[in-house]
């Protein structure tokens, strides 16, 4: 805590999750030596960039993987992999796109704020349908020799205007165009590791700083060796469009003993713990006249990952507003969400001696009424 408590910031109690904005994940002690242990010593970082990304791919059983400084440079460069495959004077021709298939077709419904960072590839966003439909012809039509991908986003899959994978898949795959899916918070579950590409998917992107727990500068893309050797080249610490996305020795030793982690992680008790947590703040509210309270999941889209049971608040003497502003100003802040009316609480990055804690000022807030 010293450099925070340097520059007079509080710590707090994360009730969100694994988001960017709190700074990601709390590292493991495994994770946090294995960055400081690879911080002491020089090493060819091609070498041990293929290396790492060699070894996370059998971890995780996949065909190949490339480490990224997050899911967003992901989507730059699966998106330059599928432009240059790899050809060193395409990559090194990029941003220009001249004489490359420089098109992602996306659907409407699909659109989110970070696919903004596909255009740092110079790639040319083409957008699909409405946001409340779309069809598998208008998809057909829309194939031309200027397709370099389709992008399609996970946490979208279920919505109005979206199109279902198992009719993608097959079309994509007869025009030979890859398809790329974003899935940067989809952990858990776990299976959605290996659920995409069993698909059929080409590429998959994910967050490393998220449920993985790894830095919070990291990220994955696994899938086929090809487009992953693509990726590669178009990656730090090649001159490249990545170059401008460097990964470090010590983010690529954090990631590599996050996933070691991760695969040895028991997630049925994991959920369990989750749900008893969000089942102990539920009991320490659901009598109170004050409150309305009540257990769920999360539906609204952007919002991941869906399958953590949550705690929702609705203060009935309180705008919902201020009560988080009044949580935010306690001695111990504590971050939430809002969902319309009501304070969201996620239990996936509480410790389990913040439990009581948390309660306590939950009661606190509410009491100041």
């Amino acid at each position: 805590m010293k450099i925070y408590e340097k520059l007079g910031i509080k710590t707090g109690i994360n009730a969100v999750g694994t988001v960017t904005r709190l700074g990601g994940t709390r590292l493991s002690n495994e994770v946090a030596e294995a960055m400081v242990d690879a911080g002491k010593f020089y090493i060819p970082m091609f070498e041990f960039h293929k290396k790492a990304g060699e070894y996370v791919a059998g971890l995780l059983d996949v065909e190949g993987c490339c480490i990224t400084c997050g899911a967003a440079a992901g989507l730059a460069i699966s998106s330059a992999a599928c432009m240059t495959k790899g050809e060193s004077s395409k990559v090194l021709q990029l941003p220009d796109t001249t004489g490359m298939p420089n098109e992602v077709l996306i659907l409407k419904a699909h659109r989110i704020l970070y696919d903004q960072a596909l255009g740092l590839s110079g790639i040319k966003v083409r957008e699909l349908g409405e946001i409340d439909s779309a069809t598998i012809d208008l998809v057909k039509e829309a194939i031309s020799e200027k397709t370099a991908l389709f992008m399609y986003i996970a946490e979208r899959e279920d919505t109005k205007g979206s199109i279902p994978l198992s009719a993608l898949i097959p079309l994509l795959r007869q025009q030979g165009v890859p398809l790329v899916v974003d899935a940067a918070a989809e952990i858990p579950p776990v299976e959605n590791i290996n659920k995409y590409l069993d698909l059929g998917v080409d590429l998959i992107l994910f967050s490393g700083g998220k449920e993985i727990r790894g830095p919070q500068t990291s990220g994955l893309i696994l899938g086929k060796k090809e487009l992953i050797d693509a990726c590669n080249a178009n990656c730090c610490p090649n001159y490249s469009i990545g170059r401008a996305m460097k990964i470090s020795k010590e983010t690529v030793a954090g990631l590599v003993a996050a996933i070691e982690v991760f695969v040895r992680k028991d997630y049925t008790k994991q959920q369990q713990m989750w749900e008893e947590m969000s089942g102990r703040i539920y009991a320490s509210l659901e009598n109170r006249n004050d409150v309305s309270v009540r257990l769920g999941y999360p539906t609204e889209p952007g919002t991941q990952p869906t399958s953590i049971l949550r705690v929702y608040i609705k203060p009935l003497k309180l705008d919902v507003a201020d009560m988080q502003d009044k949580l935010l100003n306690q001695s111990t802040p504590v971050y939430v969400d809002i969902v319309e009316d009501e304070i969201v609480i996620n239990p996936q990055c509480l410790e389990t001696g913040e439990l009581e804690p948390l309660i306590e000022i939950l009661i606190q807030t509410l009491g100041e009424n």
